[in-house]
């Protein structure tokens, strides 16, 4: 197969998972993302390709679908490998900061939802913090607002905060 054939496949399957997540298809979603990183690894490596920014791409939405699956240990796993990627190149400004976004948000749910607050707390301030400093579109903006809002208010209210141990977003990856 030709790396052009590949790369092709690799994104309509990446793109497959997005519209199946948009549908609610979660299932569906969890293994087109699957299938698009299966492709993209057959892409030789000597080829031009970002692999690992591809895979980032990919883990990014899967932790999303397997967050609505309530697979939570999976979502945080594969945010974390997202997170990787985006932590050193990932930029508000251009179209991967909505993925990067999209992954904190999901590490902070996954983080919630296994009981570890505290970190939960802190993922969800940075994806506060990445939001409203967020430079173009976002879709549903206010409606991610608002549920990081409500989230961090149910997790104040069950722990203590001290604010001086508190890092803006940036410094979090530095």
């Amino acid at each position: 197969m030709k790396p052009l054939k590949q790369v092709a496949q690799a994104y309509m399957a990446l793109s497959e998972g997005e519209k199946k997540q948009q549908e609610s298809a979660f299932e569906e979603a969890v293994s087109e993302y699957r299938r698009a990183m299966e492709c993209s690894r057959t892409i030789p490596e000597e080829e031009v390709f970002d692999h690992e920014g591809f895979d980032a791409l990919c883990h990014a939405g899967l932790s999303g679908a397997l967050g609505k699956l309530e697979r939570y240990e999976e979502s945080l796993a594969s945010a974390e490998q997202s997170l990787r990627y985006f932590g050193r190149r990932g930029e508000l400004h251009q179209d991967e900061g909505k993925q990067w976004i999209a992954a904190v948000v999901s590490r902070a749910l996954a983080l919630a939802r296994t009981g570890r607050s505290g970190e939960a707390l802190h993922a969800f301030r940075m994806a506060g913090e990445m939001v409203a400093e967020r430079k173009g579109e976002l879709p549903d903006k206010d409606a991610l607002q608002k549920m990081i809002g409500d989230n961090i208010a149910i997790l104040q209210t069950s722990m203590p905060e001290d604010s001086a141990k508190r890092k803006a977003w940036w410094e979090f990856w530095s």
